[in-house]
């Protein structure tokens, strides 16, 4: 009994292999690699008057200093809108000469007028970082915003350049002792931003 097991055996194991390709050379397999979330961008709104706002599509960044530019240039941008729109002048604390003065001059460019409609962020990028001070690009699309004569008053027959087509925006931003970043200049380029 004992010789006939083993010659049994051994051809119930050679079948086994041969019928699940046990006669072909072992091959590795490649490994599966895991899925993995892909960095999706954020949509954000920001109200910044009556009938206005400017909606951010925001990157996807697990970079903190990255991030804190990126929603400084985006906090920048809103907030002198809301200058133009209502008056508030909360801008002011996250602008530094020369930066400041322009932006309040651009500010005060609006007076007796106004904006209504949507303004877009988009392409954002931060282009620098370099001891204390960083420069941050985005494109802006105010082609959907309509200038106005007087506080909520009817739009302007010949409507400016830069509701006619996006921009290029760049800031260049510093970061104070108190650690806020802050504008101490803007550029502007004509070039990179059709959608």
């Amino acid at each position: 009994m004992r010789g006939l097991i083993a010659p049994v055996v051994a051809a119930l194991l050679g079948a086994g292999c041969a019928a699940s390709g046990g006669d072909r050379p072992f091959a590795p397999r490649q490994a599966v690699a895991p899925a993995t979330a892909a960095a999706v961008p954020s949509t954000e709104t920001i109200p910044v008057g009556p009938r206005t706002k400017v909606l951010v599509e925001r990157p996807a960044t697990a970079d903190l200093r990255q991030a804190a530019l990126l929603t400084a240039f985006t906090d920048i941008y809103a907030g002198m809108w809301k200058a133009v729109l209502t008056g508030d002048d909360a801008y002011l604390a996250r602008v530094a000469d020369p930066g400041g003065r322009a932006a309040l001059d651009w500010v005060e460019s609006f007076a007796g007028r106004s904006v209504r409609g949507t303004a877009r962020i988009y392409a954002m990028n931060v282009t620098a970082v370099m001891d204390g001070g960083a420069e941050v690009a985005a494109c802006v699309d105010e082609t959907r915003l309509r200038l106005l004569t007087g506080r909520g008053g009817v739009a302007v027959p010949t409507q400016p350049a830069w509701t006619r087509a996006a921009y290029l925006q760049a800031m260049i931003l510093a970061r104070g002792d108190d650690g806020v970043w802050r504008v101490k200049d803007f550029r502007h380029g004509n070039e990179g931003c059709a959608r």
